[in-house]
């Protein structure tokens, strides 16, 4: 029996593949941009690693995210085990989702509302917003489409310049802007229900924030040579402890769940990432491996899976 990988982006492989490997666990990897399979037919046994992103359509795979849903409820109706499966990957595709199963399980989250139609629809929502506020899209990934607007007027000035992208699933979401006390975020890494490690990142240069090697704003010259992320210990347990309810009841196996603290000392939680890329700085500074703890996983799913085979 082995592992699947559904993926639709190559420059994130490399880490879990060395991982698998380095585990001693066979897999093979399923590509999803174009292709099919038998709805009539069954899966292949073994156990599906969904690494689907919600950014897939800023690297031209636009079908990646429709097919996936597809495939995992296939996948899921003949008793497959899929880590991340389809109620997890609802959430990763939908930031109303998320902040609505948030807010269930007790988890502080920004004021947010969800807007659908065009740029008409966006002004119409934000008129008696709270300023500041930020611009962000229901689906997405790495901070894209994140804008800070100070004022209604700003927003229109952007609308009329048309400097304001979209959301890809047409919901574009408008969010209370948290003043954060010191200018990082901090990632929360969980697999399998329990925390691996946090970090902060550095929110001096934008919201783009992505931890992986593949997609870095920071790469390090000999002039530079700080990352953007630098490990945390002194998450609050008790706030990791909500997270770990929420992941469970979620059915979310792997995550990176972000935060942000204000002046007075609130968390407010704002994104969960299915898709978790970890910071090759962090990790060989502090001997720590996401990616490992992945592989970990998919080992005792195989073992689960062949016990009842």
């Amino acid at each position: 029996m082995q592992a699947h990988i559904i993926y639709e982006n190559e420059d994130w492989m490399p880490p879990l593949r060395t991982a698998l490997d380095n585990a001693g666990i066979p897999y093979d990897e399923w590509f999803i941009n174009e292709g099919h399979f038998d709805v009539t037919g069954t899966p292949p046994e073994g156990v599906f690693i969904n690494r689907m992103s919600a950014s897939s359509h800023t690297r031209g795979h636009t079908s990646g995210v429709a097919h996936t849903r597809q495939l995992l409820a296939w996948l899921e109706r003949h008793g497959r085990r899929v880590i991340n499966g389809g109620h997890a990957f609802e959430l990763e595709i939908s930031k109303v989702k998320q902040h609505a199963a948030l807010e269930q399980a007790g988890i502080r989250t920004p004021a947010t509302r969800a807007v659908i139609g065009g740029p008409e629809a966006w002004l119409d929502a934000a008129r008696d917003m709270d300023t500041p506020f930020i611009t962000k899209h229901n689906r997405g990934g790495k901070g894209l489409g994140v804008q800070l607007f100070n004022s209604y007027a700003e927003l229109e000035t952007a609308v009329e310049q048309s400097a304001v992208e979209p959301s890809p699933d047409g919901v574009m979401l408008l969010q209370q802007y948290i003043d954060s006390a010191e200018p990082f975020i901090t990632r929360c890494e969980f697999v399998d229900g329990e925390l691996v490690y946090a970090i902060t990142s550095d929110t001096s240069e934008g919201f783009q924030l992505c931890p992986a090697e593949a997609c870095r704003t920071d790469v390090a010259t000999n002039d530079e040579p700080d990352s953007l992320f630098a490990l945390r210990t002194d998450v609050p347990s008790a706030l990791v402890d909500k997270y770990k309810t929420f992941l469970q009841r979620e059915q979310i196996d792997v995550a990176g769940i972000e935060f942000i603290e204000d002046a007075e000392g609130c968390c407010w939680t704002y994104d969960v990432n299915g898709t978790s890329n970890y910071s090759p700085d962090v990790e060989e500074a502090h001997n720590l491996s996401g990616m490992a703890a992945v592989a970990d996983l998919v080992q005792r799913c195989l073992e689960a899976e062949t016990a009842v085979a």
